[in-house]
Formats: C-alpha cells, structure tokens, sequence
C-alpha cells in the first residue's frame, strides 16, 4: 500500500485541516458553544449534554487552528467556546461541573481532571487575549490549590462532591498527568514560574516515587493514602477515564510531557525516565499480531483490553516523533512510521474525515458513534500540531495575531 509523506509538514498540515473540516459544519451551537457528540458522518446525536471536557478541548483546537490557519473564523469560535465554559460554572466557590444537560446539572461533581481541563483552556485562550482567559487561568488554578493539592504527596487528590465538602477517598494518575500538561501550558502561556514548578513536582512523583511501587511503569489507581489500588475497576479495564491496568497511551503521554518539560528547563532524569516509559508501553502495549497499540495490559502484560483507540495511537505518534528528533535513533522513526500505517489503515475515516474512536482488536469498526462526549479529536489535532512544533513549523507563541 501507498502511504502519505508522514514526515512531511505539509502532510500534517493537511490531515489537521480534514478533521477540522469533519466539525466545521456541524459543532457550533449559537445557543452557546458546541454540540458533543457526532456520529460517523458528522451528524449531531444528542444536543442537549455538554461535558466539561469536550467543552475545554474545543477552546485549545479553536485557539490552535486559529494560529495554524489565521482564518478570524477560528478565533471567534475559540472566544464563543471559552465564553460557554461559565455555562459550567457553579456558585460554590467556582468550581466547574462535569456534565450539563439542557443547561442544567446533571452530574456536578468537582473533578481534577475536569479543572485542569479548564486550566489548560484558560491558558490558550489567554494566548488571544481573549477576554477574562488570563484571570480564568489564576482562578482555576488557585481553585485545584485549595480542593485537591495534596502538598505532602506532591499531587492532586480527585474529586469532590457538589458541595465541595466531601473529598472522594480515591486518587489517581490521570487528573495529574492531564494537570501537568495544563500546568506547561500556563506557564508557556504567562511565564509564571510557579506553574512549571508544580509541573516538576508531580512528574517526579508520579514518574519516579510513584512509579517505583510497579517497576518504574505508572499504575493508575492509588487510595488515599497514595499507595497502588490493583483492585480498582478490575471489572472494567475499559472505563474511560479510570480503566484498570497499565495503559501503554498514558505511559506514552507521561513521556511527551517529559520531553516537553526537558525543552523548558532541562533535567537529567527526564530523557532516560521517557525513553523508559515508551520502550515498555511499546514492548508490552503492541499487538504484534494485528497491530496497534491496545488500550491496556495487566500486572501479568496479559492484555486487559485489546480496543484500539485513537488517541492511543495519536499519543504514541507525537511521542516517538520527539524521541527520534532528541536522540536519533532511527527505531523511533520506524514506530513513528508503522503508528501512523495502522492508524491510516484502520483509525481514520478517509470519507468523512476525523479519526473513528475505537476499534476491535483486528482493527475493524464497531460503533458508528465518531466522536462521542470528551473526544472532539483534541488528541489528534494535538499530536500533529505538537509534532509540526518540534519541526519548528508551528508555535503559538511565534505566529502572532
């Protein structure tokens, strides 16, 4: 089979503008924001829920397609997005509710993976200057200070009920690694020192302490007093936000963040800790027989869920696009490569555009929801956009207004 230029910015360039022409007729709600949940071919299934994090992940593509393709019509969108976020605002304190259907609360628990959402948004917005961003930015993140930082453990407890009063016994990984990518964010976005800091700390904790309970992999859950939880969700190794077991696309994030964090203010444990982090995911993740990086494997590396998702796949990309850029070696060109073949031949719909969600472990299709609540293909556009950076062919900071 032909393949694209893969490596070629033009050919990034391009599959960033086929997704976001998959949304462009279909996600802009003029009630305020934008619709969350497409099918296949683009047409909205539900128009009533809103939830937070398609609702911040559409503000970070709209302020990056803006600066990709200077079209005004992405900046508005990005402004209306963000404008929207206040829909999920609830007078205890600030805070931001996960879920709203028909404008009301349906689900208002305070996730700290739904706030770092809102901090990354802020941070991009306030790159536009777009109104309120900048304070919104502060706001947030003195409200994760106050809710959720943990300063003994160096990381952000989980959740907390509407009230605010009752703190969720469980803790995990992945509202800290989102946090630290939001955290880079801020402070690319303001130059604020103490965002970075924080940013460090939690890598260590997570990427080292943490990791030194499972074999320098990162488990995913914890209990309150941050020691490993290998019993939570073990029915549901293909929960969304909280799958048990190892997840190869987590290990693989926490190393782009690595990577990204070394860029800004070089240390000597993060290029060795992200080599280390993606040569097992990819060693144990990968589906030698069909291809593919499975969503998650267990204690054992007998696979947990064998589902190839897009944003697995898309994560894997980026990351092994700057491993071979910061080291050279050439393995990490040839994952580059074949993580963008299975990704072509199985997980991007060349008719309508965007990347199917998930797919069985042969690759086929199973579900004609395209882009269900949370997705909107910020991994996607993310992965390209962060590849073209390290290309030097993109950068918010540099591309002006």
């Amino acid at each position: 089979m032909s393949y694209p230029q893969f490596e070629s910015p033009e050919f990034l360039e391009a599959h960033i503008g086929s997704i976001l022409d998959f949304y462009k007729p279909h996600a802009f709600d003029r009630a305020g924001g934008f619709f969350h949940h497409f099918l296949d071919d683009g047409t909205v299934y539900d128009t009533e829920t809103r939830h937070l994090v398609s609702s911040t992940r559409f503000v970070f593509n709209y302020v990056n397609a803006f600066y990709q393709t200077k079209d005004p019509v992405y900046k508005g969108w990005a402004e209306h997005g963000f404008a929207f976020l206040d829909q999920h605002r609830h007078a205890v304190d600030g805070q931001y509710v996960w879920q709203l259907t028909s404008g009301k609360i349906d689900d208002g628990r305070a996730m700290a993976y739904g706030h770092a959402f809102v901090l990354l948004a802020a941070s991009y917005a306030s790159r536009l200057d777009i109104s309120g961003a900048r304070q919104r930015l502060y706001e947030v993140f003195d409200f994760m200070d106050r809710y959720f930082w943990e300063a003994g453990q160096n990381a952000y407890a989980d959740e907390r009920d509407i009230s605010l009063e009752n703190l969720s016994a469980y803790r995990g990984q992945n509202a800290n690694m989102h946090s630290v990518e939001a955290l880079i964010a801020a402070y690319e976005a303001t130059l604020d020192d103490q965002f970075l800091v924080r940013a460090q700390k939690i890598a260590y904790q997570f990427c080292i302490v943490l990791a030194g309970q499972s074999n320098g992999q990162i488990w995913e859950h914890y209990d309150e007093n941050w020691q490993a939880d290998w019993q939570y969700n073990i029915d549901k190794p293909d929960d969304l936000f909280k799958p048990w077991g190892f997840q190869p696309g987590h290990q693989i994030e926490w190393a782009k963040l690595l990577l990204q964090l070394d860029r800004l203010a070089p240390q000597d444990w993060y290029l060795p800790t992200a080599i280390g982090l993606f040569d097992v995911a990819m060693e144990k993740g990968w589906d030698t027989e069909y291809g593919g990086l499975v969503y998650g494997y267990g204690p054992d590396g007998k696979f947990a869920d064998a589902h190839k998702y897009f944003w697995v796949q898309a994560e894997a990309i980026a990351t092994a696009w700057r491993l071979y850029q910061r080291t050279g070696d050439a393995r990490y060109q040839q994952d580059y490569l074949r993580l963008w073949q299975f990704s072509w031949d199985h997980l991007i719909d060349h008719e309508h555009g965007g990347w199917y969600r998930i797919t069985s472990q042969q690759g086929k299709w199973i579900e004609p929801y395209k882009s269900p609540a949370g997705k909107v293909d910020y991994h996607t556009m993310g992965a390209c956009w962060d590849i073209l950076s390290v290309m030097g062919k993109y950068s918010p900071e540099l591309s002006g207004q």
